[in-house]
């Protein structure tokens, strides 16, 4: 039991709340009085302080109309770094000393330089970006604080069109600029393609049949030649053969003018025209197993052996002739025979004439032929050089070509750009919510310096009310009375009132209610007109 007891003892001397009560009662005027004027001088100032207005407007970034796929746009597409050098142009001192003296602010401020006040303004001025989901700029917020609501709206409509106009300019010069760039490096490359392909000509024209394009042909024209050339020489040999016959002929016909008859009783020469004439015939029968009556050689041959019957006809007259004439006649052979037009011996001298004619123009055509030859082969020869000239040159124009179609490429796709920039059919700033005209203050916020002045008055209260408790030197309970004496209390005599203090007792019980009914309608008051007025 006695632990119990000291227990309680303990307990009820950590916390007392008769004591507490009493401590209330003695000392509310001084807690009420101070919590009232603590707030009452933190609200006061609120409606002493000049009020600020700020106003504000939504700018949606709106994406362009016209889809990527058919139009990519060549400016930059990072919002937050164009909202970032577009706030800087805005935000510049030229821009803002425009505006201060378009809308004539800071007026009422005397002794301010041009860049204090630009310097103020800036301090005004708010920019606030709005992310989607996927962290992007999808819009943001200008804001702008006045004193005065409609100039605070003035200026924020002034910086609203700013950004929408400064956007528009920055992304078409952007777009004008990527365009002019590609522009030129396009020219550039024009000029470097062309005069690559000046080189290809130019190599071209001081190479002709040297190019691989022309081996073949160049090819097929050698053997054309070697063809050519192999029959040419094959016709000079036949003719250099066919002037050893004329030549052999017409000796045997002279030397037949004096002869006698052969054994077989035919002349010495006719048996050798005969001999000719069997291997012509012979001949020709071998060409014509091979080739048709067309075929030059065999109308040569065929020519041939015309000639030499005709030749031995020829022969055979004369040779009649000469039998039948009168042995007194004597004359010289050759004489005669040169008279005579149709003398076989004026025929011969004609055909190895016309056989020395057509020697000379096939040692001609030979020798053209092989220079020709000679020719074909060496540019067969120089083809593999070429071609690795021709190759360097190539590869060079290729990658200049490569690089032309895609800055061609680029600059048509960056012109639609920068159309469609024009246009205003790109990326721009829209306003969602116009700039607003300010009812109740930014600054200061009353309703919240009326919490922060009833906070301050409630500790101004306690620390007035305890300072007031620590000096009062009187006992009012009977339990600091027996902390006091160092003896047991045996008896207390209890309280014995006047009429006159119980008359004072009531009377301060009900300032007490009073004060406290006025400290809490003027709060409650003043909270009321803190949130209706801003």
């Amino acid at each position: 039991m006695v632990d119990v007891d000291d227990h309680d003892e303990k307990r009820s001397e950590s916390f007392d709340l008769q004591h507490y009560l009493g401590i209330v009662r003695r000392r509310h005027l001084q807690f009420l009085i101070p919590l009232f004027l603590g707030w009452a001088a933190i609200w006061g100032s609120s409606w002493i302080l000049k009020p600020t207005y700020r106003s504000g407007t939504l700018i949606l970034v709106e994406q362009a109309t016209m889809p990527k796929d058919y139009v990519t746009p060549n400016v930059n597409d990072d919002v937050q770094d164009r909202l970032r050098s577009i706030t800087q142009q805005i935000l510049s001192r030229t821009r803002l000393l425009h505006i201060i003296d378009q809308l004539n602010l800071y007026a009422d401020t005397h002794g301010l330089t041009p860049d204090e006040k630009v310097e103020r303004m800036r301090k005004e001025i708010e920019i606030e970006l709005v992310r989607d989901t996927q962290n992007r700029v999808s819009s943001f917020n200008v804001y702008y604080s006045a004193h005065d609501p409609r100039v605070a709206q003035q200026v924020t409509s002034e910086l609203t069109n700013l950004f929408i106009s400064e956007n528009l300019e920055v992304r078409q010069q952007q777009s004008e600029g990527t365009t002019k760039f590609l522009e030129g490096q396009l020219e550039t490359a024009r000029k470097t393609l062309s005069d690559q392909e000046e080189k290809i000509r130019q190599f071209k024209g001081q190479h002709i049949g040297e190019l691989p394009a022309q081996v073949g042909s160049n090819l097929q024209i050698l053997a054309g030649l070697q063809s050519q050339l192999q029959t040419e020489e094959d016709s000079l040999n036949t003719a250099k053969q066919q002037r050893v016959y004329l030549e052999t002929l017409m000796n045997q016909y002279r030397s037949l003018q004096g002869s006698s008859k052969s054994e077989g009783g035919s002349p010495v020469g006719l048996s050798a025209v005969n001999e000719e004439l069997e291997k012509l015939k012979a001949q020709l029968a071998d060409l014509n197993s091979h080739y048709t009556n067309r075929h030059p050689d065999v109308r040569k041959l065929k020519q041939q052996i015309a000639e030499t019957e005709k030749t031995r006809d020829d022969i055979i007259a004369a040779l009649k002739a000469r039998d039948s004439a009168p042995s007194a006649a004597p004359a010289t052979p050759d004489t005669a025979d040169m008279r005579d037009a149709t003398s076989p011996l004026v025929q011969l001298q004609g055909q190895i004439q016309a056989n020395r004619v057509e020697i000379s123009n096939r040692e001609r055509g030979v020798a053209d032929l092989k220079t020709k030859v000679l020719d074909y082969q060496a540019r067969l020869n120089q083809e593999p050089v070429r071609e690795q000239q021709l190759s360097d040159l190539t590869r060079g124009y290729e990658q200049s070509k490569v690089n032309y179609d895609e800055l061609l490429k680029k600059k048509n796709e960056s012109a639609m750009a920068t159309s469609m920039e024009l246009l205003q059919q790109g990326e721009r700033f829209r306003i969602i919510d116009p700039p607003s005209l300010p009812v109740k203050p930014d600054f200061p916020n009353r309703l919240k310096l009326c919490v922060i002045g009833l906070g301050m008055g409630l500790a101004l209260g306690v620390m007035v009310a305890g300072a007031f408790e620590m000096i009062d030197d009187r006992v009012y309970d009977e339990k600091e009375l027996q902390k006091l004496l160092p003896v047991s209390v045996i008896s207390e005599i209890p309280t014995i009132p006047l009429a006159a203090d119980e008359r004072r007792e009531r009377w301060r019980i009900r300032i007490g209610w009073a004060t406290a009914a006025v400290v809490s309608v003027a709060i409650l008051l003043g909270s009321a007109i803190s949130y209706l007025h801003g």
